[in-house]
């Protein structure tokens, strides 16, 4: 049985020129299945995150550990310090379109990822895009939480000493598994306090990490008496043939790390207070953080090598050579803010409200952050970095196709076929414009087939030094016809499936166009 389609009375506040527009109380189905408070369109006076706290959301995601090594992966494959701060830059200008495309709808509707996915694939289809996108960030978040632990157990390994010679449970010591718990809980509990909370840590947390980074910088180059000769070292890859081999998959690579929230980005800009603070906060705080960050690492990379004779890639690792007490627990502090402040935002926000649109009536958003910190867990994030190969290259190259594949569809069902043009109410009842089949929009289920299997069917593993396979995946591709397209899996995936969908919803196009 379906809800009727509410009258035209229940219908958005008219918005002024420029403004968002809301629900009125009587418009907004509190009783229907599909909609809880937190899955609601957030009210135009709620809607308050400035420019600032858009660029402070950035700098806090982009300085943790994983983005700063990002540069040394590049490196490792043969890039010299230039390409892979230049592959760095152009990741993040390209995500970067697809991420203020998405966000748009958060200013002026007020609503999350997974309802905004409700009018391409359906109120119930919405689901699969949801958990395919919290999947990645309950594994995200689990990573993260581990390499926290690892960090904070480093560094007060140091200042306490014997840490490391503790008693082992499951290998690794128990010390180690008390920092990754403490960290765990901790993040939850933050996140329990909801996104208001968020808002306020991230306004501190990234203007600290960020002096936090500098100060490394400065102690190095003091240490080093400059940067050392990998300022200097030539591309064992050169510009040529052998570049390109190199770039595309490490661009791909280097978008998939952010392809995660250019989905789900909603998540935060519906908290904005219009537009403007969305477009220049993200256009601010993404590329050139990333950008900066990425130059950062390298040059500290290079002064530890001069230093110690050795490139240290880990910042961690690195401060712990201080002798310095206050240097270390200026670092431990750092390590805790950095990861902590890129883990809730990135890789709990987006699955705590997958999670509630699976069921609104049962699970809201603290209970599906409290899901995701469990799922985070279990997924055993220990051995998911046991290999870093594995888990930088195959990992976000498979994970940015599959989220290129959903924003294809959803920027084509946005922009393309309905204009930017939603209304509210029937994305939360039955029976309305977006119920489709039974719930179902089979044409972005199609679109999203075809785009997953051209983005990530080729997927390939690669042989190490030794000659063994490494990866999951077969050496000639799941799919050999398809193993050219691996290297390009999340443009792949984003233009196949927009492509795809445009020409499934031609007949849709001119009836919601005029709003039937």
């Amino acid at each position: 049985m379906t809800n009727a389609i509410p009258s035209p009375s229940s219908s958005p506040i008219p918005p002024a020129e420029g403004a968002g527009i809301e629900l009125t109380a009587d418009a907004y189905p509190v009783g229907s299945r599909y909609a809880n408070e937190d899955l609601r369109p957030v009210p135009l006076v709620e809607r308050r995150w400035t420019t600032y706290n858009f660029v402070a959301l950035w700098i806090g995601m982009a300085h943790c550990i994983p983005s700063w090594t990002l540069a040394s992966g590049l490196v490792a494959l043969g890039m010299d310090w230039k390409q892979a701060v230049l592959t760095i830059a152009l990741a993040n200008v390209l995500v970067l379109f697809p991420m203020l495309l998405t966000g748009h709808a958060g200013p002026k509707y007020g609503i999350p990822f997974p309802v905004l996915a409700r009018a391409s694939f359906g109120i119930r289809g919405a689901n699969l895009p949801a958990m395919v996108r919290a999947a990645v960030a309950c594994c995200w978040f689990g990573i993260q939480t581990w390499i926290g632990g690892q960090g904070i157990f480093v560094l007060l390994g140091k200042i306490f000493g014997g840490w490391a010679d503790a008693g082992k449970i499951g290998g690794y010591p128990w010390t180690l598994w008390l920092c990754f718990v403490i960290f765990w809980a901790l993040e939850l509990a933050l996140i329990y306090r909801g996104m208001d909370a968020l808002r306020r840590f991230e306004n501190w947390a990234a203007p600290f990490v960020l002096v936090g980074a500098v100060v490394l910088l400065i102690w190095i180059a003091n240490k080093a008496g400059g940067f050392g000769p990998l300022l200097h070292e030539p591309s064992r890859v050169g510009w040529g043939a052998g570049f390109w081999k190199v770039f595309f998959p490490g661009l791909m690579g280097m978008i998939g790390f952010w392809s995660t929230l250019s989905l789900n980005i909603p998540d935060f800009t519906r908290f904005g207070k219009g537009q403007r603070a969305q477009v220049w906060g993200q256009t601010l705080g993404l590329p050139t953080t990333m950008t900066a960050f990425a130059l950062m690492s390298v040059l500290v990379t290079a002064g530890s090598e001069k230093v110690y004779g050795a490139a240290i890639w880990d910042p961690v690792e690195l401060a712990g050579k201080t002798d310095s007490v206050f240097g270390l627990l200026f670092a431990l502090v750092t390590v805790f803010v950095a990861t902590i402040s890129v883990n809730i935002a990135a890789n709990v926000v987006s699955p705590a409200y997958d999670l509630a649109n699976l069921a609104p009536k049962v699970i809201n958003f603290r209970t599906g952050a409290i899901i995701t910190g469990v799922v985070g867990v279990l997924v055993m994030p220990w051995k998911l970095t046991s290999t870093p190969e594995l888990y930088i290259f195959t990992w976000l190259g498979v994970v940015g196709g599959l989220l290129g594949t959903v924003a294809g569809i959803l920027i084509a069902d946005y922009w393309i076929i309905r204009r930017t043009v939603l209304h509210l109410v029937d994305l939360y009842v039955a029976g309305g414009r977006y119920w489709y089949g039974g719930g179902w929009n089979w044409r972005a289920l199609v679109a999203f087939a075809v785009g997953g299997v051209l983005a990530v069917g080729g997927s390939y593993s690669t042989l190490d030094a030794k000659g063994d396979k490494a990866g999951p995946f077969p050496i000639d591709g799941l799919i050999p016809f398809l193993k050219p397209l691996a290297d390009y899996g999340w443009a792949v995936g984003l233009g196949a499936s927009l492509l795809v969908y445009v020409v499934l919803m031609a007949g849709e196009r001119a009836r919601t166009a005029v709003g039937t």
